[in-house]
């Protein structure tokens, strides 16, 4: 069952021109519409690339389906998206929405901090868990995090938002380069210092069982893929194939001219030392679905 909005908030910053929305469940949902400027893949993809980080234990938003009906539609006159040289109505029917963090409580919300507060952010560690997620999925975007405190409280939580961009965006194709899907500073990952400080994140993707990835991709309504459903599998079967070049991605990443982990122990380090691998996997690094 979809969660039915029944008012329109404000508009959300952001190339997807989303919606903050009020569902009739009492909860501020930000809403991604199917003609969104960006893709129609892009629900997919933050419906699919959210509930896997949270299945692996990442902090991320609660997502869910959003039902926006013509009717709220024709009598919002906000509830439309800028095409450049034209404007359209938002399409009613089956939306992705995420749940705002934080809700409508008291309490504070950045997009970005200084330096001292990023570093007692609580949760910092986690940016390692999310750069697993990220280079599994292949994200095409830089790694967005939304801060978040209690009214009253000193030290900010982070929560991942915005995986649109996962599996190339719209291409659904799997193209990786060492400095895609990164978070854009260096501070979050100056903790790490092996595979270790990817733990338990790494690991639960490596053996993640198909099992558990197949009911969510059944929850993805298939208007979000046009109805392509061998496409979906397609899309499904080479990222579950990709499980085994997590540590490969993470190394190049390390490897690379960036440095983002000058703490790095690097005696007896390989990028294939771990839990899982497929022999003979990885020797390409672009996969299309296509």
């Amino acid at each position: 069952m979809a969660v039915l909005a029944v008012q329109q908030i404000r508009k959300m910053r952001g190339g997807a021109q989303s919606h903050l929305m009020l569902g009739e469940d009492g909860h501020a949902w930000v809403v991604k519409f199917q003609n969104n400027p960006q893709h129609l893949r892009v629900l997919a993809n933050e419906l699919l690339a959210t509930r896997l980080a949270a299945l692996v234990g990442l902090t991320v938003p609660e997502c869910d389906v959003v039902e926006v009906t013509p009717w709220l539609i024709e009598r919002t006159r906000e509830l439309e998206m800028d095409c450049g040289p034209r404007r359209e109505p938002c399409r009613p029917g089956l939306q992705f929405g995420s749940r705002m963090v934080g809700g409508l409580m008291p309490g504070q919300r950045a997009d970005y901090l200084p330096e001292d507060q990023l570093s007692e952010v609580r949760n910092l560690g986690e940016f390692a868990g999310m750069l697993a997620l990220d280079k599994w999925t292949c994200n095409a975007n830089g790694r967005q995090a939304l801060f978040h405190r209690k009214a009253r409280e000193r030290r900010w939580s982070a929560a991942f938002i915005d995986q649109g961009f996962c599996f190339n965006a719209g291409e659904w194709r799997f193209v990786d380069a060492p400095l895609r899907g990164v978070y854009a500073r260096n501070l979050v990952y100056r903790n790490v210092t092996g595979w270790r400080s990817f733990e338990p994140w790494l690991s639960r993707i490596e053996e993640l069982a198909p099992e558990r990835v197949w009911p969510i991709v059944e929850t993805i309504p298939p208007e979000w893929y046009e109805g392509a459903a061998e496409v979906m599998e397609r899309l499904v079967e080479q990222l579950l194939e990709r499980r085994a070049r997590v540590r490969e991605l993470i190394a190049a990443f390390r490897d690379s001219s960036r440095q983002p982990f000058p703490n790095w122990e690097r005696a007896g380090v390989s990028a294939s030392s771990g839990p899982f691998r497929i022999p003979g996997w990885g020797d390409s690094v672009n996969g299309s679905i296509q």
